[in-house]
């Protein structure tokens, strides 16, 4: 017997999640499936992080337990030739008996994309939340400032969530743009290009990069929409404090399109 870990990344567009369900596909049940009858034997995989309908990785993590023979880092390739085209095994590897990936100590990063133009871009609307109001990306990077390092995250967190405690630990919230705006000849995405001069010239891609230690259930998503509240000029940035200490979910923004979040890793401590 020999635990594998596999690298897992996907588009979650068609898919009700990564846990099973009853109602739809999901990736967890993908893999299981085709693991069963790759291997021959009834294989259920543990996945590091149960992503949300609508909600794409690019590194997730799952482990599995198999009597197979054939060599843990070759099961990736056998794998992906019966997995379909919007789920791909990025690793294959053996790791210790008792490595448990959502009980070990890691960091995963997420990134949320919102697009913003005047009108949408179709081939971006998988991947990106779409807004034509423009943000002020420095009033967001201020606002994200606040959530770094330990808090109690409760005003971030589903309403319905039920967790022993709401207490999180950001290492670091970092909010920039690529907008591919051509400045004296050359390709120029610094930080400092707010939305309302992109919106003269095709659009540009926001993107929020949250990484820590364990998150809530929509956590980064509430997040997201929170900034964009910031950046739109709703809310203040030093209000991010306030709505901390309130610990309310009422008090936060509202909970961001799930297409737009993609768990980008997961780094194990």
């Amino acid at each position: 017997m020999k635990r594998v870990m596999l690298t897992v990344a996907y588009d979650g567009t068609n898919y009700h999640g990564w846990q099973i369900q009853q109602n739809g596909e999901t990736i967890e049940g993908i893999l299981n499936r085709c693991l069963s009858e790759l291997l021959g034997e009834r294989i259920e995989v543990i996945g590091a992080s149960r992503t949300d309908s609508g909600v794409h990785a690019m590194g997730n993590v799952a482990v599995f337990d198999t009597m197979s023979q054939i060599p843990a880092d070759k099961i990736s390739y056998a794998l992906n030739r019966s997995l379909p085209e919007d789920i791909r095994i990025q690793k294959s590897e053996e790791v210790p008996a008792e490595f448990h990936p959502r009980q070990c100590a890691s960091r995963k990063t997420y990134e949320y994309r919102i697009y913003c133009a005047s009108f949408p871009m179709p081939i971006k609307r998988l991947y990106t939340h779409f807004t034509y109001v423009p943000m002020n990306i420095d009033l967001m990077s201020q606002a994200a400032s606040y959530l770094v390092g330990e808090h109690d995250f409760k005003s971030f967190c589903s309403a319905d969530a039920q967790v022993e405690t709401t207490v999180r630990q950001i290492d670091s919230v970092q909010v920039w743009t690529e907008s591919g705006i051509e400045r004296d000849g050359k390709r120029d995405s610094k930080k400092d290009i707010h939305a309302a001069e992109c919106l003269d010239r095709g659009g540009q891609e926001i993107v929020i990069r949250v990484s820590g230690r364990g998150f809530l259930y929509n956590m980064v998503r509430i997040i997201a929409g929170t900034l964009m509240e910031v950046g739109r000029g709703h809310i203040p940035p030093q209000d991010m404090e306030h709505i901390l200490m309130a610990r309310d979910r009422r008090a936060a923004g509202p909970t961001a399109p799930a297409c737009g979040l993609t768990l980008v890793s997961i780094e194990y401590l």
